[in-house]
């Protein structure tokens, strides 16, 4: 199934300290990607996808936050996976990143990766879904906009250029998740998002973003005002 991105950023919070973001998006022409393939911690994120083993997501992530590198961590799964060749798997974490696509992929498959992030797509229309998926990721990477809105559009960018080639298979998902090393007292909704049956991913996940924040940012209105409100009582 499927292409993704899993990305690494470093940022300077409100107190002017320095955090690290990570985040992965990922979409296909199948339901409930959301449940299957991302994965993400403070300490990295991963995307396990083709035939998907989820368990490379899930140790994954457990081993990157035991301590272990990424590179370590993941090829250590897969020496101990009778159907790596099968499998693409890729991600981040606080220094370096990994990708692996298996030679029994279905195609188009393949990979891309950059200092801070990692781009993989199996049964795609060809190679220019990855690589304009990695593109819009590059060119937003510096703008000042949440990085679940950009990690949409890079998935959107892929999703214009042909995407995955089952035209066929109408039903379709989406997801995407995000963690900070940030200590936060509420994580806002839209950075664990997920579209998990629909014919439009993309639409449908950038329309989810959007009333997620209007609903974080109404709900903390809401609870701000309550707040005042008591203390004017007392």
């Amino acid at each position: 199934m499927t292409f993704s991105i899993c990305v690494r950023e470093g940022y300077t919070d409100e107190n002017g300290d320095d955090q690290t973001r990570f985040g992965v998006a990922v979409t296909t022409r199948l339901p409930g990607v959301g449940t299957l393939c991302p994965f993400a911690s403070e300490n990295g994120a991963i995307a396990t996808q083709s035939l998907v083993n989820v368990e490379l997501g899930r140790k994954g992530i457990e081993y990157v936050d035991d301590g272990l590198a990424i590179d370590d961590a993941l090829t250590a799964l897969l020496n101990a996976d009778d159907g790596a060749e099968n499998r693409q798997l890729h991600g981040v974490d606080a220094e370096g990143t990994f990708t692996f696509s298996g030679e029994e992929c279905h195609g188009w498959y393949g990979h891309e990766s950059g200092e801070n992030y990692t781009v993989a797509g199996n049964l795609l229309t060809g190679e220019s879904v990855v690589a304009e998926t990695a593109r819009a990721y590059r060119e937003s990477a510096d703008e000042d906009r949440p990085l679940a809105q950009r990690l949409i559009d890079a998935l959107a960018a892929g999703y214009a250029e042909g995407g995955d080639k089952r035209e066929e298979l109408n039903v379709q998902s989406a997801a995407l998740l995000i963690e900070t090393t940030e200590p936060e007292e509420t994580d806002p909704y839209y950075n664990d998002l997920r579209v998990d049956a629909t014919e439009t991913p993309i639409r449908d996940l950038r329309e989810a973003y959007e009333l997620a924040g209007d609903g974080f940012t109404a709900a903390v209105e809401r609870y701000e005002a309550a707040n005042d409100d008591g203390n004017d009582d007392t």
